[in-house]
């Protein structure tokens, strides 16, 4: 597998499993139902060491924009999705532009691995 390839199969990895803790984060109230919270513990967990092994190749600052970056953005597709939520126009062209500075790293940035 190209590496290129692999860095970045493990960030997605890493971002999938942080937008399913935090889904499970909200099922679990306040961390007061078990298996929503050992869900949210276990997918946290798995997407450090995801991140973790990202960083390898990955600088920490580009790894964190893009996995923090994506999970944002991914969670709130999840929020509307699951949990009915709605975002008004503001709040839907900032998550744009968090979009947006991902889309600029990772296509024009010297500092990702291409």
């Amino acid at each position: 597998m190209n590496p290129v390839l692999g860095t970045y199969a493990v960030l997605i990895a890493a971002i999938v499993c942080e937008v399913i803790g935090t889904s499970f984060l909200a099922a679990s109230q306040q961390f007061t139902r078990l298996w929503p919270s050992v869900a949210t513990a276990v997918c946290y967990g798995a997407s450090f060491y995801f991140l973790s092994v990202a960083l390898r190749t990955l600088p920490i600052g580009i790894a964190y924009a893009i996995w923090s970056g994506l999970g944002i953005v991914l969670i709130s597709l999840a929020g509307y999705v699951v949990y009915r939520q709605i975002l008004d126009l503001p709040a839907i062209i900032g998550i744009g532009l968090i979009l947006s500075g991902v889309l600029v790293i990772n296509l024009w940035s010297n500092s990702v691995v291409h």
